[in-house]
């Protein structure tokens, strides 16, 4: 297998449809080990076309580059509630990113 699955979380907003279902957001991802892209991606959001559209928000983006440009992304194009706790599942999952490229050297 070349590929590695890492996940993020934060906090939702109150009065959110997935925050009845779930205390936190959760980002996971599908990393090819060599290049750091992610490959696929899926999150905890109430609805399956908003799961879908940060999917397709997300794919394509390699870690390696950090985690600036996806941020920024998901803040000019996700216009819900729940863009701030997506960009804050993504910086955690970064950074456990990061926790699995130190163990790996």
């Amino acid at each position: 297998m070349h590929t590695i699955f890492i996940a993020g979380h934060a906090r939702l907003p109150s009065g959110m449809a997935a925050q009845n279902m779930f205390e936190t957001l959760t980002i996971t991802a599908e990393i090819d080990q060599k290049y750091g892209v992610i490959v696929a991606a899926s999150c905890t959001l109430a609805t399956s076309h908003g799961r879908d559209f940060v999917q397709q928000l997300l794919r394509g983006y390699s870690l390696r580059d950090g985690i600036e440009e996806p941020v920024e992304a998901v803040k000019r194009h996700y216009l819900g509630k729940a863009g701030n706790a997506i960009a804050s599942a993504l910086k955690d999952l970064h950074k456990q990113y990061g926790v699995y490229l130190e163990k790996r050297d």
